[in-house]
């Protein structure tokens, strides 16, 4: 599935979307809400955390759907693993100060994608970054050149650029304007010109609040923005984990993600999950 598909040609053609779910291994809660929407056509794809504490339990079954899996490159957050591991702002300030080690950089990255490979048993489909950080300076250069050279199967590469940001408060639509700022720009450059393909427009930024009601409101908006060859990132959970700070929050949006809800927004606007069973309906 390469998410820079040709454009819709009519609007009474559906429209394919890329829905991602992000930090699949971070605990079994995240993991079980994952495979459940998966099991019910739902999503597209899912990121994973390689060092993630329920990652290598739960991968025979991911391994079982029709999801695409991605690297989700992480630098900021710890699960006990050797290598460069910051805060986020710490790393932000790093990267544009050029203080980061680019040794170090280079190292976690090799390291994350052997781990994945090792894992799976085959090359990431897709890379993005927990927090966003592969787009970062002196991480996104490292990457791509990890990523192959002219005669390797190139992954795609999440764009957090080009929000679709109309119908959202401010509030939103300047942390999706910070999220593409910090790098967006300069990561399409780089990899465009080295031949990876990227997602047409970024969907699903918000502020993590407001339960079932506010997730509503914000799918709603974002699926009637939606053009062929997004990406909608989520983050759901079936379950509590009482050591996750998002644990609510992503309960919300496992419960929207498979609602009937989803269903209705996706037939009135068109839109189809690539890579979804359409045999399976939620309940």
């Amino acid at each position: 599935m390469n998410p820079d598909r040709p454009r819709a040609s009519s609007a009474s053609e559906y429209r394919r979307i890329v829905v991602c779910a992000d930090d699949f291994g971070m605990n079994a809660a995240v993991d079980a809400g994952i495979l459940r929407l998966a099991d019910l056509g739902r999503l597209s794809a899912t990121s994973l955390l390689v060092d993630g504490p329920a990652a290598q339990r739960d991968l025979p079954t991911l391994l079982d759907t029709r999801l695409q899996i991605g690297l989700h490159l992480n630098l900021t957050e710890s699960f006990g693993q050797p290598g460069l591991c910051l805060p986020l702002k710490s790393l932000i300030q790093a990267a544009y100060l050029r203080r980061l080690s680019l040794d170090q950089v280079r190292d976690s990255i090799g390291r994350q994608l052997d781990r994945f490979q090792a894992l799976t048993g085959r090359r990431p489909d897709y890379v993005d970054g927990h927090q966003h950080v592969h787009q970062l300076p002196g991480v996104r250069d490292l990457l791509l050149a990890a990523l192959g050279g002219d005669d390797a199967v190139k992954p795609w590469i999440r764009d957090t650029g080009r929000p679709r940001l109309a119908g959202l408060p401010w509030r939103l639509r300047l942390k999706a304007r910070v999220i593409a700022g910090l790098g967006a720009a300069g990561l399409r450059r780089r990899a465009r010109a080295v031949g990876f393909s990227q997602n047409s427009g970024f969907l699903g930024v918000y502020d993590f609040k407001g339960g079932i009601p506010a997730y509503e409101a914000w799918m709603s908006c974002w699926l009637s923005r939606a053009r062929d060859g997004d990406v909608l990132m989520c983050h759901p959970a079936w379950g509590v984990d009482p050591q996750d700070a998002l644990t609510s929050q992503r309960q919300a949006e496992y419960a929207v993600l498979a609602g009937a809800s989803m269903a209705r927004w996706l037939a009135d606007h068109h839109l189809t999950i690539a890579g979804a069973d359409p045999r399976k309906e939620s309940s």
